[in-house]
C-alpha cells in the first residue's frame, strides 16, 4: 500500500487536534525541564561539576526561576490554557534573552536559541492554521 502526502494531508486530525497534541508534548518536555531543575536544587544532580550552592549567584536564580516557571508553564500547556501558552512563550523568550543579550554571564547556546525559536514558530503556525480551520 503506497502511501502519499495528499492522502496524509486528506485524512489529518483537525488542526485544533495537532495543536492540542503539540502543546502536550511541550508540557511533557518541560515537566521533564523542571524535574531537572529541580533535581539541581535539592542537590541531586551537579551542573557542570558544580552543586547548587556552589554555582553564582545569577545561575542560582536562573536555575529557580526556571524551575518554578517549566512546571507552572507544563501544567498550563497540558490542560490547554491561554495562561499555560503565555507562562511557556516567556519562559522560551527568557531562554533566548538569556543566551543572547546575557551571554557573557550565560554563555551563548545557538542550538538551544534555534530549537526555542523553531517551536515558537511552530506554535504560531498551528495556531493560524487552527483559526483558518475555525473560519471556515
Amino acid at each position: 500500500m503506497i502511501v502519499t502526502l495528499q492522502d496524509i494531508v486528506r485524512n489529518r486530525p483537525p488542526w485544533s487536534t495537532v495543536l492540542v497534541w503539540y502543546l502536550r508534548v511541550m508540557a511533557v518536555l518541560l515537566l521533564g525541564g523542571g524535574i531537572i531543575h529541580w533535581a539541581r536544587i535539592i542537590g541531586i544532580e551537579p551542573w557542570r561539576g558544580l552543586w547548587f550552592w556552589q554555582m553564582p549567584l545569577e545561575w542560582q536564580a536562573a536555575t529557580v526561576f526556571f524551575g518554578v516557571l517549566d512546571l507552572v508553564a507544563a501544567i498550563g500547556l497540558w490542560l490547554t490554557v491561554s495562561w499555560g501558552a503565555v507562562m511557556w512563550l516567556l519562559r522560551a523568550l527568557s531562554q533566548v534573552v538569556m543566551h543572547t543579550a546575557l551571554a557573557d554571564v550565560f554563555g551563548r547556546r545557538p542550538y538551544e536559541i534555534s530549537f526555542y525559536v523553531a517551536t515558537i514558530l511552530i506554535y504560531f503556525l498551528l495556531l493560524y492554521l487552527t483559526e483558518r480551520e475555525n473560519r471556515t
